[in-house]
């Protein structure tokens, strides 16, 4: 780890000492992004997004081009849940999220609190409220933040517009794609907190449809600090055939992020100070290289299996990086996961790390990415 990453992270943990901390401390590798947009698509692996014959070439030919490529991106486990829950908490896959949580069970907690790594030990779905989210540092330091959720409320007989999760305790109705409602609350992490859920009208106000987040990108000013992107079942590559007719997988992201990216990318917000970070949340690939895991990843504490059941992790992945902050064509090598990006965006917003991505041998995505010295605005 560099001396300016042992330095900056002392500065986070002592903030009684701040002062003589700052003086220390080297100029941190981020540039002063103020909003970032986080995209996750389902079930790919890195060489079949980015390969030659790629069906996304949107995403694996164009979109690179313009920003930064990442192929050394993992996933931190299996199945989807527990790594959508890693991106904006830190905690590591239990085996019910590792199920994707069929039912919306509470987290049965086999600790009194947080251990040395942040990590709460047990099983379940819906965390305590003990276990901080990234939206909760956010609010905490002033920061705005929303999750626009693809076909969220469509149905209304089967899940409300916004805030969208059943009782807990009860089964999830939403693990099935339906035509004209593809939502599925397994592919939104913020309803899995208590901390989120137990205030209605917040979680009312920022885990809304997809359909709201064209007039929020109309200026800066409307444009939240975070925002956390999940398309429906066909849109993020989940579902192949769609249960509407469609082919799905990756011909269904490329169609789904050349409408929305030129949104957020021309957006006043982005233009200025944006992140965008398009990522997967786990690889399809099977064997060892399905399971990978980079970046000393760690199992949660009495966990019944590794993060990714059959192995370590949930295998590479990749990522772009598109910014006025980053040079396009970048292609970074360096090893990242979920974690990683967690502290990443923390790190940016000034925030102290949380579970996971508080180990100090983690690295953060840095100058490798964030090359351009100025935004370039007009690009």
């Amino acid at each position: 780890m560099s001396p300016a990453r042992s330095t900056l992270r002392a500065c986070l943990l002592l903030l009684a000492a701040a002062w003589p901390c700052a003086q220390a401390a080297s100029p941190p590798p981020w540039p002063p992004i103020r909003h970032v947009f986080v995209l996750l698509l389902e079930n790919q692996s890195e060489a079949e997004t980015f390969g030659h014959s790629s069906r996304a070439p949107y995403l694996a030919r164009t979109l690179p081009a313009q920003g930064a490529r990442l192929p050394q991106y993992y996933g931190i486990g299996h199945a989807s849940l527990g790594n959508y829950v890693a991106l904006i908490s830190g905690q590591a896959p239990n085996h019910e999220t590792q199920l994707d949580c069929a039912v919306f069970s509470e987290f049965r907690p086999t600790a009194a609190s947080v251990d040395a790594h942040g990590q709460l030990a047990g099983l379940g779905c819906v965390y305590p409220a003990v276990v901080r989210t990234l939206p909760d540092q956010l609010e905490e330091a002033g920061f705005s933040w929303r999750a626009y959720m693809e076909d969220m409320g469509n149905n209304r007989a089967r899940e409300p517009a916004t805030c969208a999760h059943v009782a807990v305790g009860t089964a999830d109705n939403t693990e099935e794609a339906q035509i004209g409602d593809q939502y599925a609350a397994r592919h939104n992490p913020f309803v899995y907190f208590h901390s989120i859920i137990d205030d209605q009208k917040r979680c009312d106000h920022h885990v809304v449809n997809l359909a709201l987040l064209p007039q929020d990108l109309k200026s800066a000013a409307t444009t939240p600090n975070y925002v956390f992107i999940t398309p429906n079942l066909c849109n993020d590559g989940h579902d192949a055939p769609c249960v509407d007719g469609r082919p799905g997988g990756l011909r269904e992201i490329d169609a789904f992020l050349r409408r929305w990216v030129p949104l957020i990318t021309q957006s006043p917000a982005f233009r200025a100070d944006g992140l965008l970070v398009i990522t997967f949340d786990e690889s399809d690939h099977g064997g060892s290289e399905g399971v990978a895991a980079c970046c000393g990843e760690r199992p949660l504490p009495g966990a019944k299996y590794p993060p990714g059941i059959s192995g370590p992790g949930g295998g590479r992945v990749g990522a772009v990086l598109l910014s006025p902050f980053v040079r396009p064509g970048t292609v970074s090598r360096e090893r990242y996961n979920h974690y990683s990006l967690l502290g990443t965006v923390e790190s940016i917003f000034g925030l102290p790390p949380l579970g996971y991505a508080a180990e100090p041998d983690l690295r953060l995505i840095g100058r490798d990415v964030f090359n351009d010295t100025a935004p370039r605005s007009s690009r």
